[in-house]
Parts: structure tokens; C-alpha cells; sequence
């Protein structure tokens, strides 16, 4: 009987690369002369090279941008082929990106850290929440889970299994039950616990008659109330998929709560993750996490050479 290969895992770098594939496909079909070997640099391959990057999402902003950048060089005789405009592209990239690169850090002084996590529905907040839940307790820190979206009794259940599944408390109430009453119970249990980390969710959308924005803020009002401090991060989960839309997510949720950093999920299901450039144009939002599939380890900490690297077919 043959011997069973062991097929090797997929390393990060390669679960990247395939996530970042139908991006990449996009940019590649426009700035293919980019990846074929040296060119004279033209008018023609700036023009592609923009428009491949307006049709991945990049945004007028960080494409303006990026293009100043390159075209100078260009008229400074500093790039005289395609495969140096390409190098100078992974740096111009690398460049926006650098503002929104900080690690999710927590603050042991401050416990419980309380992290309000917000954002509509079907971004993937739930799953997310799960899977940094995890990843907290892998590193030693105790967590406790708010099931804040009483508005969906799916949410609860996905988030109640997720605490059986990490062995992490869950404190819920039952559909429809006062949002803000559950978090406020669940900061409280934290305090009377010891609990290092909570970490609340919520509503991603409400009846007409109330408003989601207002519900939010309500939420942090009450948050204050059992710790001043709190919330102590409010991160927005946003789905790459929805492209330039992402931009007024940003905006609204921002106005409302204050966010303090992002996590963007979904990066495998869709050709629109230049949408990453356009955020960190207009925001200095960290983007602490990227998502790439459903498996507990695919969220992890963004990185911006190793996304540019994966997006532009360039690393091992």
C-alpha cells in the first residue's frame, strides 16, 4: 500500500498571495508591461498603470498620489525602465501605508481593556471577535465576550459558540434585550473577575425606527459609566469587497464612536483590495488585523511589505 503524503500547510506568504488573487489579477492586467521585463517608460505605461490602480479600488486620492510620486521620478531620469517604475510602485505603495501601520496592543494597566467592535452586518465582526478572542488567550490574557448584536439572535448564538469553542465566558441576554445593558453587564462581570480583555459586539444594523449610529453612542455612553476610560479601542471590521464603500463606513462609524483602528476582512473574495490604499489616503487608522479566509488563523496582524509584496507578485 503506497505511503500517504503529507501535503505541506500553506504558509501565510502563500495564503496572502492566493487571497490577494483576484486584486492582483486586476493590477496585473493593466501594468502587465511592469512584470514582463524592461521597457522604456512612456506615457502610455503611466496611463495603464493608473487606471489599474483606480480599477482595484486604490482611489483617486492615493492614485494621484502614488502617480506625482512616480512621474517625477520619471521626469528626474531617476527611473529609466518599467522594472525600476515597478520597484519604485512597491515603494510608493509601502509609503501610504505607513501611517496605518501599528500593532493591536493591550493596555495591562487599563484592566478590563474594553474593545468595542462595530460595523454592518455580513462584515464578518462576529467571526472576527472569535478569532482575536483567541489570539488573546494564546498570548496569556484573560477575555470576556459581550454578545452586544441582541438585534440578531444569530449573532448571539455564533458568538456564544465561539466563547464554548476558546473556552472564553460569553455574558448575553436574550433578542431584543437593551444593547448597552449587555456590555455594561459584561464590564461590570469583568471588573468583579479580573478579566484582562473584553471585547463587545454590535449591532450592524437596526429597525427603521432606530439608529444604529445613536445606538452605538448610547453604548459608549454606558461604557464610561462603569469605567471613564473605556471604550479603550473601537475597532471597525469592514469587508473588503464593498470597494469604494468602504470609505463612507469609515466616515459614518468614525463620526459616531471615535474609532481607533480597523480590521479588513474578506481579502479573498474579492478584487477590490486597493481599497486598503484609499482608507490609509484619507485616514491614519491603524488597520491592525487582515482577514483572508474563515479558519481561526486567518486573522492576523497586517503587514504592509508583505501585502504590497503579495499584491504585486513580488516575494517567495
Amino acid at each position: 500500500m503506497p505511503a500517504v503524503k503529507n501535503t505541506p500547510r500553506p504558509s501565510w506568504w502563500q495564503r496572502l498571495r492566493g487571497g490577494l488573487e483576484k486584486t492582483r489579477g486586476q493590477l496585473a492586467a493593466g501594468i502587465g508591461d511592469l512584470l514582463l521585463g524592461k521597457k522604456a517608460i512612456d506615457a502610455q505605461v503611466l496611463e495603464e498603470l493608473e487606471t489599474a490602480l483606480l480599477v482595484t479600488d486604490v482611489g483617486v486620492d492615493a492614485t494621484r498620489t502614488i502617480m506625482q510620486a512616480l512621474t517625477q521620478r520619471v521626469a528626474r531620469k531617476q527611473l529609466n525602465d518599467t522594472v525600476a517604475l515597478h520597484g519604485a510602485l512597491c515603494t510608493a505603495l509601502e509609503a501610504i501605508l505607513e501611517p496605518n501601520c501599528r500593532p493591536f496592543e493591550v493596555d495591562s494597566a487599563r484592566a478590563p481593556f474594553v474593545v468595542l467592535v462595530v460595523g454592518v452586518n455580513g462584515a464578518g465582526k462576529t467571526t472576527t471577535i472569535g478569532k482575536l478572542a483567541k489570539r488573546l488567550k494564546s498570548e496569556g490574557k484573560s477575555v470576556l465576550l459581550a454578545a452586544g448584536d441582541t438585534f440578531r439572535a444569530a449573532a448571539v448564538e455564533q458568538l456564544t459558540e465561539w466563547g464554548r469553542r476558546n473556552d472564553v465566558p460569553v455574558i448575553a441576554q436574550g433578542q431584543g434585550a437593551d444593547s448597552a445593558s449587555v456590555v455594561f453587564d459584561a464590564i461590570s462581570a469583568a471588573k468583579s473577575r479580573g478579566v484582562d480583555v473584553v471585547i463587545a459586539d454590535t449591532a450592524g444594523r437596526l429597525q427603521a425606527k432606530t439608529n444604529l449610529m445613536e445606538e452605538l453612542a448610547k453604548i459608549k455612553r454606558v461604557m464610561a459609566k462603569v469605567d471613564p476610560t473605556a471604550p479603550h479601542e473601537v475597532v471597525l471590521v469592514l469587508d473588503a469587497g464593498v470597494g469604494q464603500n468602504g470609505l463612507s463606513q469609515v466616515k459614518e462609524f468614525d463620526a459616531a464612536v471615535g474609532l481607533t483602528g480597523l480590521v479588513v476582512t474578506k481579502l479573498d473574495g474579492t478584487a477590490k483590495a486597493g481599497v486598503l490604499f484609499a482608507i490609509a489616503a484619507r485616514w491614519a487608522l491603524p488597520i491592525y488585523f487582515i482577514g483572508i479566509g474563515e479558519r481561526e488563523d486567518d486573522l492576523r496582524p497586517f503587514d504592509k511589505q508583505s501585502f504590497v509584496a503579495a499584491l504585486l507578485e513580488n516575494g517567495a
